[in-house]
C-alpha cells in the first residue's frame, strides 16, 4: 500500500522541546494492546483452575500457553505482510474479530483440544492486529512524538500484567474461569467499533515490496533492521531468558511465598511501564535535538546487565527486589526504542519489522531459557547468561547505533524482494 521506498532523507535539524502527544485518537489501539497483554499472561495463574474443571493434568493445559506463542511467532511475520500490502484498518478488524472468537472459544471450552484451539485462534489474532497496532501508531504520529507513543502502547501492553491479570484472576475466583475469557471478549466488543471510527480506510497503492517468500524476510536485508533483530534476540535471552527462573531464585535466595512471587509480577509490570514511557520521552527528545541513531540501546542493555545481577547476587532481598525494577525498567525502555527503530528505518516494511521483533523475541526467550536450564546450579546459570547476555546485547546496541550514524540503506535496498 506504500510507494516506493524514497532516498533517505538527511537527519532532522535540532528543534525545541517535543511537542505534546494527544493520545485520544489512539484509545483505541491502546485498549486493544491492554487486552493483549492481559491475554498473554492471562492463562498461567489460571491453569490449576482450567485442569481442574476441565480433568486434564495441569501440563496438558499447558498446552494453551505453547499454542499461543508458537502460533504468533510463526505466523507474525507473514500476517504483518499481509498488513504492509492490505492496509491497517483491515488487518486490525480482522485480528480484533479473531481475538473476540479465540476468547468466546475459550469460555465455551469443555476440553482440552477444543481449548487449545481458542488459544491458536488468540494467537493468530495477536499476530495480525499487534503488528498492525505499532505500525499505526508510528506512520500517523510525528517524528517528534513517535517515541512517546510507542512508549505508551507498550506501557498500556504492561498494564494488562498489572491490572488486568488480577482483575482477571479475581473473576475467575468470584464466579469461575470462563468469566475471565467472557470478560475479553466483551472489552473487545467495546473496543472493535472505537477501531472502526478512528481508523480510516486507507487508499490502495502500489506496495513496495512483493508477496513472494522472499519478502517475509526483506527486513533481514536491511544493515540496521538485521543487527536489530540480532540485537533483539541476545536481549530477550538475557531478559525473559532468565525471567523464566526469576521465581526460583528469589525463593531459593529468601524462602519467599507464592503470594509473595505474585507481587513481584506486579513490580515487574510497573517497571516495564515506568520503562516504557521513560524509553519514548529519551528517544523523543534525542529526536528534537537531531539525534536519530538510537544511542540508548546499550544503555539499556547495561541497565539490563546491572539488573538481572543485583537481582541475583544482591545482598538482601531490599536490593534483590530494585534489581527487578531496575531489569524491567531496562526492558520496558529496550522494547520502545527497537519499536521505534522498526517503525522507521524502513517505512515500507514497518508491521513486517515489528513483527519479526516478537518472532527474535520468543526465539531469545527459548534460548535463553535453554541455556540457564543447562546449569545444575539455577541461580549461577541465570546470573551467567543474564548477564552474559545482556552484555552482548549492550555491544550490539553500539554496532546498530553506528549502522543508523553512517546513514539509511540506499534506496530499494529492501524493496529488492520478489513479488509473489
Amino acid at each position: 500500500m506504500d510507494s516506493p521506498p524514497a532516498a533517505p532523507a538527511a537527519p532532522a535539524a535540532p528543534t525545541s522541546a517535543p511537542a505534546r502527544f494527544r493520545w485520544g485518537p489512539y484509545a483505541s489501539v491502546f485498549g486493544l494492546l491492554f487486552l493483549f497483554g492481559t491475554e498473554t499472561f492471562l492463562v498461567s495463574p489460571l491453569l490449576p483452575t482450567i485442569a481442574t474443571d476441565l480433568r486434564i493434568a495441569e501440563s496438558a493445559a499447558a498446552y494453551g500457553v505453547t499454542a499461543y506463542v508458537l502460533v504468533y511467532a510463526v505466523c507474525a511475520p507473514f500476517l504483518g505482510l499481509v498488513s504492509d500490502h492490505v492496509g491497517r484498518r483491515r488487518t486490525l478488524l480482522a485480528g480484533s474479530v479473531l481475538f473476540l472468537l479465540s476468547n468466546v472459544t475459550a469460555a465455551l471450552s469443555d476440553g482440552l483440544t477444543l481449548l487449545v484451539v481458542s488459544r491458536a485462534l488468540a494467537g493468530l489474532a495477536a499476530a495480525a492486529a499487534g503488528p498492525a497496532i505499532w505500525a499505526h501508531l508510528a506512520e500517523t504520529t510525528e517524528d517528534t512524538v513517535r517515541g512517546r507513543a510507542l512508549g505508551l502502547g507498550m506501557a498500556f501492553f504492561s498494564c494488562g500484567q498489572v491490572l488486568g491479570v488480577p482483575l482477571g484472576g479475581f473473576l475467575a475466583g468470584a464466579t469461575g474461569w470462563r468469566a475471565a475469557f467472557w470478560a475479553m471478549a466483551v472489552g473487545t466488543l467495546v473496543v472493535v467499533p472505537m477501531l472502526l471510527a478512528r481508523i480510516p480506510a486507507a487508499k490502495a497503492a502500489r506496495p513496495a515490496v512483493g508477496m513472494g517468500g522472499r519478502a517475509v524476510f526483506a527486513a533481514w536485508g536491511h544493515g540496521a533492521l538485521r543487527r536489530s533483530l540480532l540485537v533483539n534476540t541476545a536481549f530477550n535471552a538475557a531478559n525473559l531468558g532468565a525471567y523464566t527462573f526469576m521465581g526460583v531464585v528469589l525463593a531459593d535466595r529468601f524462602d519467599l511465598s507464592v503470594t509473595a512471587l505474585g507481587l513481584i509480577g506486579v513490580l515487574v509490570g510497573a517497571g516495564s511501564i515506568v520503562g516504557s514511557t521513560l524509553g519514548g520521552r529519551l528517544g523523543d527528545r534525542a529526536r528534537a535535538q537531531g539525534r536519530t541513531d538510537q544511542p540508548l540501546l546499550a544503555v539499556w542493555g547495561l541497565l539490563l546487565a546491572v539488573g538481572i545481577a543485583l537481582t541475583v547476587w544482591g545482598p538482601g532481598p531490599v536490593l534483590a527486589l530494585l534489581g527487578v525494577g531496575v531489569w524491567f525498567v531496562a526492558s520496558g525502555g529496550f522494547v520502545t526504542d527497537q519499536q521505534t527503530l522498526a517503525g522507521t528505518a524502513a517505512p515500507e516494511l514497518r508491521a513486517t519489522s515489528s513483527a519479526w521483533l516478537t518472532s527474535t523475541m520468543y526465539a531469545g526467550t527459548g534460548l535463553g531459557a535453554w541455556a540457564v536450564g543447562l546449569f545444575a546450579d539455577l541461580t549461577l546459570g541465570t546470573a551467567v547468561i543474564g548477564v552474559g547476555l545482556a552484555v552482548v546485547a549492550a555491544l550490539g546496541g553500539l554496532l546498530v547505533s553506528a549502522r543508523l550514524r553512517r546513514g539509511a540503506e540506499p534506496a530499494g535496498a529492501v524493496g529488492a524482494a520478489e513479488s509473489a
